[in-house]
């Protein structure tokens, strides 16, 4: 019997980095591993707390399209919690759940969001690709997640 596709289970990625910052306002540096806490977001991230964008992600290969057009910059310089790889985040919908790690699940809230000042990132590249690619969800299990972990897409809505 075949699952649905709400159901289903799919290899999807890989995490690429994992970010945070102690102060908001400031560019956040990937420290490796970081502890998920359920309905609250990345342990001593200055971003999180209750709400839903509680981790923020962005695509490796969203981030490559930058550096392309010359721009120098690290992970978590766009202000992202989590880089994959392997996944098309922008390609996702809201309600989708991502099991990353062995324990830790997410689920996608907000795909993009509004910036009310034009960041660092813009005025040296000319375009910011946050509000368009970034991703946000809420996490639903805590866990500790690692550079190099499996990403994979658990449910998608129809």
């Amino acid at each position: 019997m075949s699952k649905s596709c709400s159901e289903r289970s799919e290899s999807a990625g890989r995490v690429v980095a994992v970010c945070i910052s102690e102060r908001k306002g400031t560019q956040k540096k990937d420290v490796g591993e970081v502890r998920l806490i359920e309905d609250y977001g990345i342990e001593k991230d200055a971003h999180a707390g209750p709400g839903h964008r509680q981790v923020s992600l962005l695509a490796l290969e969203s981030a490559d399209t930058m550096r392309a057009k010359g721009l120098d910059i690290d992970s978590g310089d766009f202000g992202e919690n989590v880089v994959t790889a392997g996944v098309h985040l922008k390609d996702l919908q809201l309600g989708t759940r991502l099991k990353v790690g062995k324990e830790s699940l997410l689920e996608i809230t907000q795909i993009g969001k509004e910036c009310h000042d034009r960041c660092a990132i813009y005025y040296k590249a000319g375009d910011c690709i946050m509000p368009r690619e970034g991703i946000f969800a809420r996490v639903l299990k805590g866990g500790t997640i690692h550079v190099g972990d499996k990403i994979e897409i658990i449910s998608k809505t129809t």
